[in-house]
């Protein structure tokens, strides 16, 4: 699967996209030991050659352990989230500047410009419950200013889980934490966690994509069965996504090329969870008839659409979704099903000509996309007579024949005679 997925042509429809945004990649400490790191690192240059900037967060858990095992002493904290008395956060700032080291080192093999900033400033979480954390601590600020310089010059920051206050004092952080606000402090358009344990499971296997209202409601729901890792990851990506960050995946870093065919994709490898960006979006009701209505007639006036009455739409409109703005639907799109086949159509995508260039096509369609694939739709269709470059460059789609088409959608085909192209996407 990845091969294709990280096929260059495949890369470069997403590079638009990304180009000169920053992508935020949180490293745990064991992924950085694992033999798939230099093939990440990898993947970090490639991101870096597209002009995608990158800064990185990384994670020492599983060297503070390790180390703490040598030195035959129990740490009292691994993580930054319980308390950290003197000599665990010795440790830590050993562990965290080996890792740290390993990083640097790998970026210079792959002639990247790394430096460790001193970005985070922190203060100690204090007495949490009634007890007090020592030198547990939480971000007070992060230093925008200098980071967005090193970005600037094309240097990579890496930010280790340990941050210093104004007197000189420095405390052990939570690297899941210490990413989310150096996400939000850089306005990056994606955060990405990469670990040992994957996505986010439930009984079905991986959940590949849940909107922050989605992801709220699962956490709640399934706390108690998810691995603590899980339940950090989902937490901070939570409230990522609802503090500004639009994208947090959250994806296996073992796996050879996971990186890019998470962020390259629409399908993925782990989970993403994202901001609804999609939050104009809804389902059509009886009441938006008369606007879906409106816009399908527009629609067929440029012969971008197949004319119907309002009686046809009034039977279908629960196959439609609408984009609202201001409460007013200016865009519209269906998802015809045709469960014997397992495929579905997308259709009637029309975006009002006072709302047009501003994505809001792309959004629909994609949305769309996501409720086929929620349902298990294993093939995508649509039928297009202006659009057919735009499918097939920017949506993924393949040219198909009227072979292709469902039964009783091939039928209506032949009825209208308008020629239009069959246009085929696989759903994976």
């Amino acid at each position: 699967m990845h091969e294709r997925l990280t096929h260059f042509r495949e890369i470069l429809r997403y590079v638009p996209r990304f180009r000169d945004r920053v992508f935020v990649i949180a490293i745990d400490g064991a992924v950085v030991e694992d033999d798939n790191f230099p093939n990440l690192l990898l993947d970090i240059a490639l991101l870096r050659s597209l002009s995608i900037r990158v800064a990185l967060v990384h994670g020492a858990a599983h060297q503070v352990r390790r180390y703490a095992d040598l030195i035959k002493m129990t740490p009292s904290d691994v993580d930054g989230t319980g308390i950290t008395n003197r000599e665990t956060l010795n440790v830590a700032i050993s562990a965290a500047n080996r890792v740290t080291h390993e990083i640097l080192e790998g970026l210079s093999a792959n002639d990247l410009r790394a430096a460790c900033p001193n970005a985070v400033v922190a203060h100690p979480a204090g007495i949490l419950g009634g007890v007090d954390h020592l030198f547990t601590g939480r971000v007070e600020r992060v230093d925008t200013e200098l980071l967005q310089t090193l970005l600037e010059r094309d240097i990579v920051p890496v930010i280790p889980p340990i941050g210093i206050d104004g007197a000189g004092a420095s405390y052990r952080l939570n690297s899941d934490a210490v990413a989310v606000e150096i996400a939000k402090s850089l306005r990056a358009v994606k955060l990405v966690y990469l670990n040992t344990e994957g996505g986010v499971s439930d009984a079905k296997g991986v959940i590949r994509q849940m909107t922050v209202q989605e992801a709220d409601t699962f956490l709640k729901r399934s706390r108690t069965e998810l691995q603590p890792g899980a339940v950090t990851k989902l937490t901070h990506a939570l409230r990522a996504c609802k503090e500004g960050v639009e994208r947090v995946h959250i994806i296996d870093g073992r796996e050879q090329e996971g990186l890019l065919g998470e962020v390259f994709s629409n399908e993925g490898i782990g989970t993403l969870i994202y901001a609804n960006e999609y939050q104009a979006i809804r389902a059509a009701q009886k009441k938006d008839v008369r606007a879906v209505y409106s816009l399908i007639q527009q629609g067929t006036q440029n012969d971008e659409l197949v004319k119907r009455t309002r009686g046809e739409l009034e039977k279908v409109i629960g196959d439609y979704f609408v984009f609202e703005v201001d409460r007013n639907a200016v865009a519209c799109a269906a998802l015809h099903v045709y469960p014997e086949q397992n495929m579905a159509e997308l259709a009637s995508v029309f975006v009002d000509a006072r709302y047009e260039n501003k994505g809001i096509g792309a959004k629909l369609i994609h949305f769309t996309e996501g409720v086929a694939r929620s349902r298990g739709i294993a093939n995508l269709f649509c039928l297009s007579t202006q659009a057919i470059n735009y499918f097939i460059q920017k949506g993924g789609y393949k040219l198909g024949t009227p072979d292709d088409l469902p039964p009783a959608r091939r039928e209506k085909y032949d009825q209208n005679r308008r020629n239009s192209q069959v246009l085929i996407k696989s759903l994976g």
